[in-house]
């Protein structure tokens, strides 16, 4: 029963650790129109245009952020389920690692 008790403390500490590496892990995902900072957590950091957005196509430009936030989000993921895997996976709890 302790022995439980300590493996689920120690698995509290290591995702505790995890999620303030996410928080502080910053990814970028650009494209010609538009440069997006994300956290492996999937906060969004700084949206940033490459030119001047005036000159730009509004259309255009709302795809472009889209997309690219799109793309931020799942590169996102990877990171975060990457570093997960590096812990054991959620299955580490309960010893069906």
């Amino acid at each position: 029963m302790f022995d439980k008790m300590k493996e689920l403390m120690e698995m509290k500490r290591k995702m505790e650790e995890l999620k303030r590496e996410l928080d502080s892990l910053e990814l970028v995902t650009e494209d010609s129109m538009v440069k997006i900072t994300i956290t492996a957590a999937q906060e969004v950091k700084k949206v940033e245009f490459k030119g001047e957005t005036a000159s730009m196509d509004k259309a255009k430009l709302e795809a472009a952020v889209a997309d690219t936030i799109n793309r931020a989000i799942k590169q996102s993921q990877k990171t975060a389920a990457e570093r997960m895997h590096k812990l054991g996976g959620l299955g580490a709890l309960g010893g069906q690692a």
